[in-house]
This record gives C-alpha cells, sequence and structure tokens, in this order.
C-alpha cells in the first residue's frame, strides 16, 4: 500500500468518498487538491471497457485543447527539401534529416512533439523504439505525418495545445488538460475536447461500456473520480 505525507492526506479529505463528481465541479475542486509549490498539470485518466490485445479494438487520435496546455511546445519535424523550408518558416523549433536523426540516436529528446513528412518515414522509422517509449514518434493516425503543404498547419495546432490520446496495454488513456492555475472553467472547457474526440474515436469492435471510469488529478494529487455518462456528454465548446 502506497503511503502518502500530511499534505497528500490533507488535500486527499476534500475528495467526498463515494461521489462522482460532475466535470466542473472536479475542475474546481482539482485547483484545491493540489499540493506542490511548482504548477502542476491537471490530468485525466479513463479506464475503458475494451481489449487493447484486439486490433478493433485500439483507439488512438488528437484533441485540440481550446486553452492549450500552459507551457512551450518544443516542436522538430523530419523534413528535407522544399518541406524544410517550409517548416522553418512556420517556425518549428528543430528542422532536419540525417542530421536530426543523428542527434536523436545519440541521445537527444529536448523536443515535445515530432512531425514528418511521408518521404522521410523510411529513415525515422529505425527511431521507432526510442521515440515510441517517449510517445514522440510520428504517425500518421495521429496525424504527424502530413505532406508540406499541411506543416504550417500541424506545427501552429501542435503550439496551441495539441494532445494525442492512444489506449494502453491496461486498457487505459491519460491526457494532460493544463495547469492548476488556469481559471476551472478553462480546465472544463479543455476536458470537452478531450471527451468529444474520445467518443468520436470509439472503435467499431467495442462492445460494452466504452467508458468505464474517468478520473481527473493533477500531477501530485489524489484522483476525483467523476461521472461517467455527464463526461462522454461533454462537448467542445
Amino acid at each position: 500500500m502506497v503511503e502518502h505525507g500530511k499534505k497528500y492526506d490533507e488535500v486527499a479529505k476534500l475528495v467526498e468518498a463515494g461521489k462522482e463528481y460532475t466535470p466542473d465541479e472536479a475542475s474546481e475542486l482539482v485547483k484545491k487538491t493540489a499540493r506542490a509549490k511548482f504548477d502542476e498539470t491537471v490530468e485525466l485518466h479513463l479506464r475503458m471497457g475494451l481489449d487493447p490485445r484486439q486490433a478493433t479494438q485500439q483507439v488512438r487520435g488528437v484533441a485540440l485543447l481550446p486553452h492549450g496546455l500552459g507551457k512551450q511546445v518544443r516542436v522538430l519535424v523530419f523534413a528535407q527539401g522544399d518541406a524544410e523550408q517550409v517548416a522553418k518558416s512556420a517556425g518549428a523549433d528543430f528542422v532536419g534529416s540525417d542530421d536530426i536523426i543523428k542527434k536523436i540516436e545519440d541521445g537527444w529528446l529536448d523536443f515535445d512533439t515530432a512531425i514528418a513528412t511521408p518521404d522521410m518515414m523510411g529513415k525515422v522509422g529505425k527511431l521507432g523504439k526510442m521515440l515510441g517509449r517517449k510517445g514522440l514518434m510520428p504517425n500518421p493516425k495521429s496525424g504527424t505525418v502530413v505532406t508540406a503543404p499541411d506543416l504550417p498547419r500541424v506545427i501552429d495546432d501542435s503550439r496551441k495545445g495539441r494532445v494525442e490520446f492512444k489506449l494502453d496495454r491496461q486498457a487505459n488513456i491519460h491526457v494532460p488538460l493544463g495547469k492548476v492555475s488556469f481559471e476551472s472553467g478553462k480546465i472544463s472547457a479543455n476536458m470537452g475536447a478531450v471527451m468529444e474526440a474520445i467518443v468520436r474515436a470509439k472503435p467499431s469492435g467495442a462492445k460494452g461500456q466504452y467508458i468505464k471510469s474517468v478520473t481527473m488529478k493533477t500531477t501530485m494529487g489524489p484522483g476525483i473520480p467523476l461521472a461517467v455518462k455527464l463526461a462522454e456528454s461533454m462537448t467542445t465548446a
């Protein structure tokens, strides 16, 4: 059993046992449960009624948070030729091909999202294990493998608050919603965008209850259980 400190135990008392909170209630309460000295991330955790072993029950997608993530997002683009110039003009923090790949192979990972043009994926593929573990591997399903004309839009979306979500091996989905310093209304609005995207991404092979539980918490704080039906009905404001 995990032991927590006094500060954690104090804020945990704010979460009423057995109660399922509305999204708005949770967005207000989560700010009160923050106990760290830094600006904690607000996280959304979903337990899904899916079997990760089944190809027809996989969930993966993207949500655009209307109020962003509250941090500077460093964007890397794997591109060459004309596409490289497009990415640089669009404001990508790092752009390159073989040089960037070599740098990553040497252990460099100082970026938050990676985008690639289709012609680069043959080379980028060898970084699969390294980038995959960090959730940084470009993927067509998540919209991070795009042609040159789409680079400015995807780079801009990444800076504004583009978050990816996918089912993990334990049938859970974890998504950041922003920072504790956000107003509660902004946290709730960001959650609406995430929930709408997850509901829309429901796979054809899903059986029974799609979402079993929804929990909101800060990086260091206790979990706040939400009413699943209310969470599922949320949409982008």
